[in-house]
């Protein structure tokens, strides 16, 4: 029986056609899908019963099928949210659609007894709340931002008044357009002149500002660190905002008492991988220079210059040539 490795993506997705060609390389099978292709190149037939107490079955697309027991590892990255097939149904029929689909198919393949998952999407689901994160590493010794989250416009004016300079930023960042087309609102600096009675509509993430040198990303992958510090020509607030092909990135190491932290994370959230962003105060020596920002548990890793490196832990960890490192975060 062949060990098979199920990516879950979109069709447009550079950072798996990565882990993807690496896995080939190693003659691992793998076989690719976006949920939202169900239909004529998204077919399956799953069935269970007294006599077989697990979800069997197969599972067709438009060049590969295979058995579910083949499934080894699910490497789960961004797939097409299947509100986009159903788009054009009037919305009482786009809804029970989505729904139908989101817990027939995918409450099958978020269940596949003995598969290793990177990520997990409940887990992600679990870690993908920004409160919920900071919360986190302030539990595990990690400095964090001092931060407000708030619909009143008194408790931001005061908070504004406790700290020289607050910054902005967005819980999940602009969902599409009607037109398809995605935009951003980058971290911002604040004034609180300008909060007015528009902050009740609904809640804003508030921080001070941290006098950074610099920032980090730090690509966990089952045991393997992976630390790049970024500096930007300009010293921008968000090194996000301007040109990437300009970002100066150097590697970092991580002190060992954060780096044992990031860890205890993903295992708190049963992840095997996850994208750090901190920002630095000094030379990153200290672990008092590092003050964590967000993790992102589905976060892009392809541009990065260690890549390369990055790609051959993924395809360890998926064709179990190395442990995940967590226990808890081996089944679904």
């Amino acid at each position: 029986m062949a060990a098979t490795v199920l990516v879950v993506t979109a069709l447009e997705d550079v950072t798996a056609d990565r882990v993807i060609e690496a896995l080939i390389e190693r003659e691992v099978p793998v076989v690719r899908i976006d949920l939202a292709d169900i239909g004529p190149s998204l077919g399956f037939g799953f069935r269970i019963g007294p006599d077989s107490p697990a979800w069997g079955g197969r599972l067709r697309t438009a060049s590969r099928e295979m058995g579910l027991e083949e499934v080894s590892a699910v490497y789960y990255r961004r797939p097409t949210p299947y509100a986009a097939l159903f788009a054009s149904l009037p919305q009482q029929q786009r809804d029970f659609a989505v729904a139908e689909a989101r817990h027939g198919l995918g409450g099958v393949l978020n269940h596949l007894p003995g598969a290793l998952y990177v990520n997990h999407p409940g887990a992600v689901t679990r870690a993908d709340f920004k409160p919920a994160q900071l919360q986190r590493f302030a539990q595990l010794g990690l400095l964090i931002p001092p931060t407000l989250i708030t619909n009143d416009i008194n408790a931001a004016r005061r908070f504004a008044a406790e700290h020289e300079r607050i910054i902005y930023k967005t819980f999940r960042g602009l969902p599409p357009a009607e037109d398809g087309h995605t935009g951003a609102i980058w971290t911002q600096r604040v004034d609180a002149d300008t909060f007015d009675d528009s902050l009740a509509v609904t809640a804003h993430l508030f921080q001070a500002e941290v006098p950074k040198t610099g920032d980090a990303r730090v690509t966990v992958v089952g045991r393997k660190v992976f630390a790049q510090q970024i500096t930007t020509a300009d010293g921008a607030l968000d090194w996000r905002q301007g040109d990437w092909d300009k970002l100066i990135h150097a590697p970092i190491t991580v002190p060992a008492p954060v780096e044992a932290a990031l860890h205890r994370y993903l295992a708190s959230f049963s992840l095997v991988f996850g994208c750090f962003d901190f920002a630095l105060t000094g030379d990153g020596d200290d672990p008092d220079h590092w003050t964590a920002i967000e993790c992102n548990p589905s976060g892009q890793w392809g541009w990065l210059p260690d890549a390369p490196t990055i790609t051959t832990a993924f395809a360890d960890i998926l064709s179990r040539k190395e442990a995940a490192g967590h226990d808890d975060a081996r089944r679904p």
